[in-house]
């Protein structure tokens, strides 16, 4: 995907990883390897999320068909003669509705719009949650992607420059048992998982400092309706494994918007179109959601299962330290996914 804007991005103030570092008990092993990614950026790069989002604000409005509400929220959507024609919204407080010739539910996990349009969903299931922290970064620690896999217990921290954003693990619906054991023992269960960061642990002041993300997989049967269409989390919602998520709701909106701006722009948009964006990015979907259900049953279930026990190095990742060329592949498909989407139209 190109849009001519990556130097100008750059310029932002971010964090740059390029590997990711993973410890089986107290085995350190190298799981993705992103400096050789066939592309002008060959890392992630890491900035607060409001930062992005003023940067493609900022550029959306060199157009004239661009116009940002802020401070609007969908409620619902609009039906006329079986066909969705618009949403309800409250803006600035006050009850409106906005009409549009096809309305995108690009809402997330928790969509708005795909609750209201009545979709079937297939829940995958997934046997975690993610009670998120952070942690001050401090000159010396390391500058990447570190995980943590021990017996019962996963840490995933994320370099985010002057803070680690930091992912515990733990078994689905064990949030409440986690809560009740009060915020000592997190501390002593994370300054074990991660010595480095232990003189920081009564940065967590309180147990309401972790905040629970409810993990799920699962995925639209059906992503469209006549005159609508959801992506991105809305239509498929993906596990944390890899980050992968952002990356597989930008190719969907790319996708979509090479196959419908034309039709959008002449006035001959068909439900055809709409199944036709669901065709394209089915099996990326598919495929990631795969893969991540394998990682789920093969390492993040069983290592959450194994309290007292010892846990080993998986025969996959020993292979990887073996050859290191195969840390490009995981690299791959968390950079560059199943199926890398370009743009194709044209700016108007």
């Amino acid at each position: 995907m190109m849009l001519g804007l990556l130097g100008e991005f750059l310029k932002l103030p971010h964090h740059r990883i390029s590997q990711f570092t993973g410890y089986f008990g107290d085995t350190p092993v190298k799981i993705a390897d992103l400096s050789h990614l066939p592309v002008p950026a060959p890392f992630i790069a890491m900035m607060p999320q409001w930062d992005f989002l003023d940067f493609l604000a900022s550029h959306g409005k060199a157009f004239a068909g661009f116009t940002l509400l802020m401070h609007a929220e969908a409620q619902g959507v609009i039906e006329e003669d079986g066909r969705i024609v618009g949403v309800r919204a409250a803006i600035d407080g006050k009850p409106g509705e906005i009409r549009a010739h096809l309305v995108v539910g690009a809402d997330g996990r928790h969509s708005t719009i795909r609750n209201a349009l009545g979709l079937k969903v297939q829940d995958i299931g997934a046997p975690m949650d993610v009670l998120w922290f952070r942690i001050s970064h401090k000159p010396g620690d390391p500058n990447e992607v570190f995980g943590r896999f021990d017996a019962g217990r996963i840490l995933v921290m994320l370099d985010r420059g002057d803070y680690w954003q930091c992912a515990f693990v733990i078994a689905k619906g064990a949030a409440e048992r986690v809560r009740a054991e009060g915020i000592d023992k997190v501390r002593a269960t994370i300054a074990a998982l991660a010595p480095m960061v232990a003189d920081r642990v009564d940065e967590l002041r309180t147990i309401d400092d972790l905040k629970l993300l409810t993990v799920g997989v699962d995925r639209l049967e059906r992503w469209w309706r006549p005159g609508a269409l959801c992506i991105g989390d809305a239509a498929h919602t993906m596990s944390p494994i890899g980050g992968v998520g952002i990356n597989i709701a930008i190719q969907d909106a790319v996708a979509a918007a090479n196959i419908l701006a034309e039709p959008l722009r002449e006035g001959r948009l068909r439900d055809s179109d709409l199944a036709a964006v669901q065709a394209r990015r089915l099996f990326p979907a598919r495929a990631t959601q795969a893969a991540q259900v394998f990682l789920q049953n093969r390492i993040i279930a069983p290592s959450l299962a194994a309290a007292g026990g010892q846990m080993k190095v998986p025969f996959a990742v020993r292979l990887m330290q073996r050859f290191p060329v195969l840390r490009r592949l995981p690299a791959r498909l968390m950079g560059l996914g199943v199926r890398p989407e370009h743009v194709v139209t044209k700016a108007v």
